[in-house]
């Protein structure tokens, strides 16, 4: 037990506190899967994406509500913090499958399926206040590394795509870097939303167990990268970086265009 400086020099022990739980992310070793379902990926998920636009409108208004009564009572209602669970795990499954992780088609639910290769585990609990107060502001590093993570892996999702589709899986390093992405992303998505109060963390993965450890209990759990899939996940960072500066660069040019041509004439 700590223990704590109290009058006089004297200590006092002090319970810790609630360990923070990190969500959990469970995608199995990257396999084979079906070129056909590869080709018409982001075909057949269009269905799913209209339908994840409709659950993200209701949960932002969720959230909005989560916001303030957690300010109150330090912690999500429960009707809210199930909704939005449910949401996040739909919203993981679709991207898993959309970033090549699995073969399988997501199912229509807010329900976790135990069958499906996607799992996911949060828990809601005790939050603080003055972080949930702030928690626009706190959030601001980790929504710039999760931007530039999905910037980056839009500019090389021609060529994952191809790759997969060439090869009928996705190369081991390939697999660790978008899985770290996918992981990064559902936690950062997590803490915006209150579902933890635990940091995203962990981008660059964790070490393989020592023995005697718990032993690795999906490709996820523990997220180890190697040399190369480290490499690629950098690249991402690197490549959404600069498809920002030159879409800001592109906007700025556009916006003196706009100027010249709008100017009245001397």
């Amino acid at each position: 037990m700590a223990q704590t400086p109290g009058p006089g020099g004297w200590t006092m022990p002090v319970a810790p506190g609630p360990p923070e739980f990190l969500p959990i992310l469970d995608i199995p070793e990257p396999g084979r899967q079906r070129r056909l379902t590869i080709l018409f990926r982001w075909l057949l998920l269009v269905p799913q994406a209209i339908v994840l636009w409709v659950l993200s409108v209701i949960a932002f208004f969720a959230a909005v509500i989560g916001w303030f009564a957690a300010l109150v009572t330090a912690e999500l209602p429960a009707p809210i913090a199930r909704y939005l669970t449910g949401y996040l795990g739909y919203d993981t499954r679709v991207t898993a499958s959309g970033t090549l992780l699995i073969d399988r088609y997501p199912p229509f639910s807010l329900r976790q399926r135990p069958d499906f290769p996607v799992l996911v585990q949060v828990r809601p609990g005790r939050l603080n206040r003055l972080a949930v107060l702030f928690r626009l502001i706190l959030m601001i590093p980790a929504a710039v590394i999760n931007s530039l993570l999905g910037a980056g892996w839009v500019v090389l999702s021609f060529f994952i795509w191809l790759l997969a589709l060439v090869l009928g899986r996705l190369p081991r390093p390939v697999f660790e870097a978008t899985a770290a992405f996918v992981r990064y992303r559902f936690r950062f998505n997590a803490y915006v939303l209150m579902l933890t109060s635990a940091y995203p963390k962990y981008l660059f993965g964790e070490e393989w167990p020592a023995p005697g450890e718990e032993p690795p209990v999906s490709a996820t759990r523990p997220l180890v990268l190697g040399g190369p899939g480290k490499a690629l996940l950098v690249a991402f960072l690197v490549l959404g970086l600069a498809g920002h500066v030159t879409a800001d660069f592109a906007q700025s040019g556009n916006d003196s265009d706009k100027t010249v041509n709008t100017a009245p004439a001397p």
